[in-house]
């Protein structure tokens, strides 16, 4: 009993004695999180841009790309083939799909390498969210630009995530159908995803299109 009771005071004493001791330690616990925070927070946007390549549509001119009116080029000498791109699939989307909110930024690549700066792999081009359009070496025709126009339409109309998890055969076929692509067989599976589309655009006949739309 008395030993149980010896034992308990000697305890009591030795934490009593530890208290400064563990709470200086805590202080400088908390100091050194703090700072491990701040460095996490300063380093993340380097470390998304350096590993993210596609978030780089928001600000292509580090990457050495001219921007001006929402027209971004690696090459200046093309620009006026990148303007009429730009306006001609502006017009066509605005008159025969329906009225752009905001018009996007479009980044043309004349080279394998500015485009794979994006991260984008093997497309031909593509639309990331609301942030930009990037077009490939490849993508330079008019079919192409209102294609991701059709992209950029969607994402406005039906938000960003709707986009991403809708189904394809209407994101891509409609994007096929509506952009006039003149190529009579496309690659599986977006043949059979532009017939879908193309048979149930003709159902709705048109009308209530993006209304439709939300509810698949």
């Amino acid at each position: 009993m008395f030993a149980t009771a010896w034992l308990g005071q000697l305890i009591r004493r030795f934490a009593m004695s530890q208290v400064p001791q563990s709470k200086a330690l805590c202080i400088k616990e908390s100091k050194v999180l703090k700072r491990i925070f701040l460095i996490i927070l300063l380093f993340t946007p380097v470390a998304v841009w350096a590993f993210v390549k596609p978030v780089r549509v928001v600000a292509p001119e580090l990457l050495g790309i001219s921007c001006s009116n929402n027209i971004c080029i690696e090459k200046i000498s093309r620009h006026d083939e990148a303007l009429r791109l730009y306006k001609d699939g502006l017009d066509f989307v605005n008159v025969n799909v329906g009225t752009i909110e905001s018009n996007p930024r479009i980044i043309f690549c004349s080279s394998k390498s500015c485009f794979q700066s994006f991260g984008l792999g093997k497309r031909s081009a593509a639309t990331i969210g609301k942030f930009g359009i990037v077009i490939s070496p490849r993508a330079w025709k008019e079919y192409y630009v209102r294609h991701e126009i059709i992209h950029h339409l969607q994402n406005e109309r039906l938000g960003m995530v709707k986009v991403w998890r809708g189904p394809q055969w209407f994101m891509e076929g409609m994007a096929y159908a509506l952009s006039e692509d003149p190529r009579a067989e496309l690659s599986e599976p977006f043949q059979e995803y532009r017939s879908r589309f193309r048979a149930w655009y003709k159902e709705i006949d048109g009308s209530g299109l993006w209304q439709k739309a939300r509810s698949l």
